[in-house]
């Protein structure tokens, strides 16, 4: 297959081009790097059936193309913060875009939402029928209100002009190619533990996540985009594992070595205090169930954290000579 994934040089992104690649389907990456970084494909360019191509979203070529995976958005809380108007039209404009691309080469569609769609949910754990609890003029609502829209704009077009599509939200997921300074609670934590740091708690701790590992999400997120049976569906991608921030902390302070400090900081406005998903459709359509557990998984990322903060270090003692 020829499959189009905007957003490709993103942290899942661009583990998702490597899977299909490895599968034997040909790539076309999609990607303006406004949150994103090319390094995180740079391997990929001399692999004859990758393509890279420098573009926003909204601009996105009308290439032939049998799948369009949509994950061009930023999605970490610090960073849809500072481009909020760049966010929302990734996921307003950029939506409309390739919904378009897909009419014109009949190709199947699919979303990547995101769990942040459930707001502070009132249900838990969250099933896809939850219709969520998002404040729609708060600090997050320019991602978590852009992704429902672009929901919204996902299903009419499927409705009224026929699109094959299928909409995915994607719970925490975590894993190797996270920049460091991201902002989300997983690589925040790792990267104070590695510098030293207490790691940053928002809020006394007991709000919690369920974390799912990027090779996980990859697996399910391709099982539903590769079946064009799907049409229609919307599906839960997360691990069900429910932890505690402080949990969390306490993990990652004993894979790295590091002492188990903590600072606690202002919990942040619209800040979750559960979330969980429910994934009992991908269980019954696909028997998919997340693998890595959450220990395996930090070891990974934590390894990954060194090899990248070692790097970023080593560069700068160089400069600085």
């Amino acid at each position: 297959m020829r499959v189009l994934v905007a957003g490709g040089a993103g942290f899942i992104g661009s583990h998702v081009c490597r899977e299909l690649l490895g599968r034997g389907h040909e790539v076309i990456c999609l990607d303006n790097l406004l949150t994103s970084q090319a390094a995180n494909v740079a391997e990929l360019f001399t692999d004859p059936s990758f393509t890279f191509v420098h573009e926003d979203v909204a601009q996105a070529p009308s290439l032939p193309v049998d799948l369009i995976l949509h994950l061009a958005s930023p999605a970490s809380p610090l960073r849809y913060q500072q481009f909020p108007i760049e966010t929302m039209l990734a996921n307003s404009a950029g939506t409309q875009r390739l919904l378009n691309v897909a009419a014109q080469r009949g190709a199947r569609f699919v979303l990547a939402s995101t769990s942040e769609v459930y707001g502070d949910p009132l249900e838990h754990p969250q099933t896809e029928s939850y219709w969520g609890n998002v404040n729609p003029i708060g600090p997050r609502a320019c991602y978590d209100e852009s992704k429902r829209f672009g929901e919204t704009l996902t299903t009419e077009h499927r409705r009224k002009c026929g699109v094959n599509a299928s909409i995915v939200r994607i719970f925490n997921t975590y894993g190797p190619r996270m920049n460091v300074d991201d902002g989300r609670v997983v690589p925040a934590f790792i990267a104070a533990a590695l510098s030293g740091k207490p790691l940053p708690v928002h809020g006394n701790g007991s709000q919690t996540r369920s974390f799912c590992y990027v090779s996980d999400l990859v697996e399910a997120l391709l099982l539903v985009g590769l079946d064009r049976d799907a049409d229609g569906g919307v599906f839960n991608l997360g691990n069900p594992h429910e932890v505690t921030m402080l949990e969390l902390a306490r993990q990652i302070a004993r894979i790295t070595g590091a002492g188990e400090r903590v600072v606690h900081l202002p919990r942040g406005e619209d800040d979750p205090a559960r979330r969980c998903p429910d994934i009992s459709r991908m269980r019954q359509r696909y028997g998919w169930e997340p693998n890595v557990s959450l220990a395996e998984g930090l070891r990974e990322t934590v390894a990954y954290f060194r090899m990248a903060m070692g790097s970023v270090a080593t560069t700068a003692t160089q400069i600085s000579r």
